[in-house]
């Protein structure tokens, strides 16, 4: 890319190479400039910018990181659309993290252009979590890189082994000194160990600490089918001579391996019986904390082979403590980690405006006009719901029950608004209302833009990036800012106060540094359906 300060009459289409302030807002780096950009610059007193232009052979920032990112994405993972060179993999399920660390320094070994970064290969991974992101630090990437990077291979690099629904058994073993209290709580913490991995306990049995009555209950636990087989001895194994190992051999089965370099958890014994793994668990996971066993027992809950390579493997990072970026379960459920720890999809509620009087368009409702076969907010609302965005509430008013069965079958959520004569203002409010508490931000978008692309929803949910200084997302068309507009909720409460027939646009002023304009492909993000004319104009382009 070549960079030049150029002259506002030589730079329309110029990428932009530092921010800049003008009284309307500030352009942002990496932005080609407009004619619009270039008129307010203009207006700012500016007469040169730096900026550069493509060479001929490279590629962007956003389609280069867009296809790096589906390059290594592998199952059971997503792809947000890229926003500012970066693209973000999620989890689709929650798992393991399947990371081809090979790969990976392989494709960032290429150009330094070009970076991924992702979580430790085996982490346990939440659904939504970021399991890694691909990063342009320049605006462009060379040709001759990116078809370097497709020859290196690196397909499904990035990948989520989801947990598997498993019915375990849990055998706890009584010295005539072991208190009940104590075989009360290992098997509290191990039931709450296997809920959070998505699998139950279908059985929970106390026998004496010997051989022969171990034995049996391993027998008995492999003839039902449950896997794993937990064995939590009254003490510590300390031999594979020991009471558990032996019993384990007793049964039919076999020790794989005795000790593992994991601290804590030293002391696990990984045993098979048939098909079945049998697990010795270590006296250290009578707490919830992390210990070895939580590793082993991963594993086997997301079904990948297990070793004695494997665990002995385990030890180059094996010094533990309990640390937030691999949440333990807590009275049943994950522990929730700091948001600074586990980075996970923005989750984004819509509000679609269905309530208003329609009063341009005369005794019509202008959202059940037919357009192709349908209304026009259902074009609208099926859109929206093919997005990430969850969930879609539908605030309905004006002619409310006809809106409801024009978007029969949808996955929606209706909520009514009495005072829809009052303006839109009043139908946003109970919108947010209805959203739920944990969401991070609110897609705003009216019922009577049919031609708005879930493309376009995606890609500002992926811009969303409040920490980054991106808390509002808008798209822009010619220079022209429109609908819809994504929130995040540290607005809520300011939006809850406007009033009339107006909606919170105001605060784009007073949040000018926070705002993040995302290019749209043509003019509909401007366009709702106000007037006959209009409705005539929108049927001629989406009917022919």
């Amino acid at each position: 890319m070549r960079f030049d300060t150029l002259a506002l009459d030589a730079a329309l289409g110029a990428i932009l190479a530092h921010s800049l302030a003008t009284p309307e807002g500030t352009i942002k780096k990496g932005r080609p400039l407009t004619a619009r950009d270039l008129e307010l610059l203009r207006a700012a007193g500016i007469v040169n910018v730096l900026a550069g232009r493509l060479d001929a052979d490279e590629v962007g920032e956003d389609c280069a990181a867009a296809a790096v990112a589906l390059q290594i994405s592998g199952s059971h993972t997503t792809v947000a659309a890229p926003f500012t060179g970066r693209a973000n993999i999620y989890s689709a399920a929650a798992g393991l993290a399947q990371i081809d660390a090979a790969a990976v320094a392989r494709l960032n070994g290429i150009d330094e252009a070009v970076t991924i970064a992702t979580v430790t290969p085996f982490e346990r991974v939440q659904k939504g979590q970021m399991l890694a992101t691909v990063k342009i630090i320049p605006f462009a990437v060379p040709g001759a890189a990116m078809a370097a990077l497709v020859a290196a291979g690196g397909a499904k690099a990035v990948a989520t082994t989801p947990f598997v629904a498993k019915r375990a058994a849990l055998i706890l073993t009584r010295l005539p000194t072991t208190k009940a209290s104590v075989l009360k709580k290992r098997a509290t913490v191990i039931g709450d160990r296997l809920t959070a991995l998505g699998a139950s306990l279908a059985q929970c049995e106390t026998v004496a600490h010997t051989v022969e009555d171990v034995a049996r209950a391993i027998a008995v636990a492999s003839a039902a089918q449950h896997s794993p087989i937990l064995v939590f001895a009254a003490s510590a194994i300390v031999d594979r001579a020991d009471i558990v190992p032996q019993a384990l051999v007793a049964a039919g089965g076999e020790i794989v391996r005795f000790g593992m370099p994991v601290d804590p958890g030293n002391l696990l014994l990984l045993g098979r019986l048939g098909a079945q793994t049998v697990i010795g668990i270590p006296s250290c996971a009578g707490s919830p904390k992390l210990n070895g066993f939580d590793y082993v027992l991963e594993r086997v809950m997301v079904e990948l082979p297990i070793t004695a390579g494997d665990i002995g493997a385990m030890g180059v990072g094996g010094l533990l403590k309990e640390i937030s970026s691999r949440p333990q379960p807590r009275d049943g459920s994950m522990a929730s980690a700091p948001d600074d720890v586990v980075r996970s999809a923005p989750r984004i509620g819509a509000v679609l405006l269905a309530g208003g009087r329609s009063s341009r368009m005369g005794a019509v409702n202008k959202l059940l006009q037919m357009i192709g076969g349908r209304p026009i907010v259902r074009h609208t609302t099926e859109a929206l719901l093919a997005s990430s965005a969850l969930p879609v509430i539908v605030v309905l008013g004006h002619t409310g029950e006809a809106v409801r069965t024009a978007l029969a079958g949808l996955d929606v959520r209706f909520v009514e608004n009495p005072r829809f004569a009052d303006g839109i203002s009043t139908s946003l409010k109970v919108g947010l209302e209805a959203l739920p508490p944990d969401v991070d931000g609110a897609l705003v978008t009216l019922g009577d833009m049919p031609e708005v692309p879930t493309t376009l929803y995606n890609r500002m949910i992926a811009a969303f990036a409040p920490k980054d200084g991106r808390s509002i997302v808008m798209p822009i068309f010619d220079g022209k800012r429109g609908n819809p507009v994504l929130w995040d909720r540290r607005y809520f409460a300011e939006m809850m106060t406007v009033v009339g027939d107006f909606g919170a646009k105001h605060l784009l002023g007073l949040y000018g540094t926070e705002v993040a304009e995302i290019d749209a492909d043509a003019a509909h993000v401007l366009t709702d359906i106000d007037t006959p004319e209009a409705l005539a104009a929108l049927k001629a382009r989406i009917e022919i």
